[in-house]
């Protein structure tokens, strides 16, 4: 297995400035602060972080995600890898989400891209009233007064439950809200009323698969 990488200090006590690096990266090899050579160990590999394989998801609701025109490959790579680690089912990219194949969703996706199921469609809306049809519940991640904090929702009412989050200006379809069982939200004590969309989908994601065990 491949080492995770190196954790470097410096030896100057002027400096001692510590940070790590990839296997790969001989930049470790001089402190990027005051130039002195360094002294590096080795990381072990993190476990479970080799392979390319999905492990087998036991137990808990059965849980799909759907973008609804998520604009940033930054964001639907990071959805990918909470989806992939929450054991979310399926993902659903719909109108101009980036597909998983596209080059710039890896820098976030790490690898997920090429694990989780999924499947596009050119059309949130046509794609929503087909998967209803099949006995799927839809819950939209949204602001505004239909909101209800996801948190006070009862255990065991996430089964059979698409996720779908929206476009990072103009949040979700308001067709697809007005098709949504459930508009949830996340409860905000601060300034800000929402969260950056990936951030906020991996709450939700994770409650919805885990919460009500």
């Amino acid at each position: 297995m491949t080492p995770a990488g190196w954790i470097c200090e410096c030896p100057d006590p002027a400096c001692l400035f510590r940070f790590p690096a990839a296997w790969e990266d001989d930049r470790r090899l001089l402190c990027p602060v005051c130039g002195s050579p360094t002294d590096c160990q080795l990381l072990p590999p993190k476990e479970g972080e080799e392979g390319n394989q999905r492990r087998e998801v036991t137990g808990g609701p059965t849980v799909h995600l759907l973008l609804d025109n998520i604009r940033s490959t930054y964001n639907v790579g990071s959805l990918l890898r909470t989806a992939e680690g929450a054991g979310i089912a399926h993902v659903h990219l719909c109108g101009i989400t980036p597909k998983p194949d596209h080059p710039k969703v890896a820098k976030t996706g790490l690898g997920a891209e090429a694990i989780v199921p999924w499947s596009y469609y050119p059309n949130a809306r046509i794609a929503v009233e087909k998967l209803l049809a099949e006995d799927w519940r839809l819950w939209s991640l949204e602001t505004g007064a239909r909101a209800e904090p996801i948190f006070q929702i009862g255990a065991g009412a996430t089964d059979r439950v698409i996720l779908a989050v929206g476009n990072e200006v103009t949040g979700v379809d308001p067709a697809l809200l007005a098709l949504s069982e459930r508009i949830v939200c996340l409860p905000m004590d601060g300034a800000k009323r929402s969260l950056n969309v990936a951030s906020a989908g991996a709450v939700a994601l994770y409650w919805l698969r885990f919460g009500g065990r």
